[in-house]
């Protein structure tokens, strides 16, 4: 069965082709711009070869027409048609309780559009291209596994908040979680690391959106994700945990109304509100090692925060057998992981000296996993890269069949 892997953005499409018989990736690609007046960038790559073309996209329905264009190329494509596609699979982010891995439908639609105030930078995108996508390739099924349905696991005492229990009961106020691929997938892949499937697993997923995950034996126990993907740790430009009653005091002083100000902190807070230089760690570390002091005030939150996060997740599960890394920050900042690790001696966590190690595994390591704890560290200390897409994909193949 092959399967193609959405991930939408609201100007975007990136995309991943699976053969599920052998989960291996056939190709890759991605779009921008879609929808602007402007040309979109269009790319994919099939094993070696990588082709390119500028040209105008008006919706996402024209951007999977293109990608399947050019899967399909007799000349460089992977299909021989389209309908090779068995399905098309989503990491859609929010429908309430309508969670879990489902068959798009009319339901589904409409209730992620009810709900785009809880996912402003999600849901409308998802939903308006899966409307499209189902227009123009009413054939192939479409399948949504929503973010949220990894977190079902975690306790009522971990999910609820300390408000009017008809606001939960009514509507559905509660810590639903998020990031659920990615932390769906790290418990998997440290389940065949080390051969074991009870491990109490730290999930740091650290990248333009963030978030901490306790697990054990591959399930969720708790999420800094709350509401929203506008909650947890500060993301990039959206402000994480606040105090809500701050709003009133900034609404009377500024005259802006609260729709207003809500906008701002979920673009213009993060690390871009703190920095002011860029909503991307890597410039903001550089600006940092420069002497900026925002930007290393601004690194500086973001990793107590983490660190935050963990100690508590260590109460939540009493103690962990490991902390891993991923996402792009995750996976490449070499500060924000050692910030974070500094003064956890009450828990024997230790660095290595050096940043890679060959660790004992009963399967063979993927590109970019390693084990960066010292050899006297309680807590291994792990870089993983996570593939939210080979999770989605097969949870779209248990769906189809």
């Amino acid at each position: 069965m092959i399967v193609l892997v959405a991930n939408l953005g609201s100007t975007s499409f990136k995309y991943r082709l699976f053969d599920m018989q052998t989960e291996s990736q056939l190709a890759r690609g991605g779009i921008d711009r879609i929808g602007e007046d402007a040309d979109s960038n269009c790319f994919v790559e099939i094993g070696d070869n990588r082709q390119e073309v500028q040209t105008r996209i008006a919706d996402h329905a024209a951007a999977v027409q293109m990608c399947l264009e050019q899967l399909t190329d007799s000349e460089h494509g992977c299909l021989s048609s389209v309908e090779d596609v068995a399905a098309i699979g989503f990491k859609a982010v929010f429908a309430g309780k309508l969670s879990g891995v489902r068959i798009v439908d009319d339901n589904l639609l409409d209730t992620m559009e009810a709900l785009a105030d809880v996912a402003p930078a999600h849901n409308p995108p998802y939903a308006k291209a899966m409307r499209q996508l189902r227009a123009a390739f009413p054939t192939i099924p479409l399948v949504a596994a929503l973010e949220t349905a990894f977190h079902e696991t975690i306790a009522p005492e971990y999910r609820t908040y300390a408000v009017p229990y008809e606001w939960q009961e009514q509507y559905e106020v509660r810590r639903w979680g998020f990031h659920g691929a990615s932390h769906r997938y790290i418990g998997g892949r440290m389940a065949e690391i080390t051969g074991r499937d009870d491990l109490k697993v730290i999930s740091c997923h650290l990248g333009g959106s963030s978030s901490i995950c306790a697990m054990e034996g591959g399930e969720s126990r708790s999420n800094s994700l709350g509401m929203t993907p506008q909650s947890g740790l500060p993301q990039n430009n959206r402000v994480g945990d606040f105090d809500p009653y701050a709003l009133r005091l900034v609404k009377r002083l500024t005259g802006k109304d609260y729709d207003t100000l809500l906008d701002e902190l979920a673009t213009q807070g993060g690390l871009l509100g703190m920095s002011g230089v860029s909503n991307d760690a890597r410039d903001i570390e550089e600006a940092a090692e420069q002497g900026n002091p925002r930007a290393d005030l601004a690194l500086k939150v973001y990793t107590a925060d983490i660190k935050r996060y963990i100690g508590q997740y260590l109460a939540v599960l009493n103690g962990a057998d490991a902390i891993v890394f991923t996402g792009g920050i995750g996976e490449n900042s070499e500060r924000v992981r050692q910030d974070v690790c500094a003064d956890m001696d009450f828990v024997g966590l230790k660095l290595a000296e050096s940043s890679v190690q060959s660790p004992e595994s009963s399967v063979e390591l993927l590109d970019g996993e390693r084990r960066i704890s010292a050899g006297d560290s309680r807590i291994d200390i792990w870089v993983v890269p996570t593939n939210e897409e080979i999770v989605v994909a097969r949870q779209t193949v248990a769906v189809v069949k």
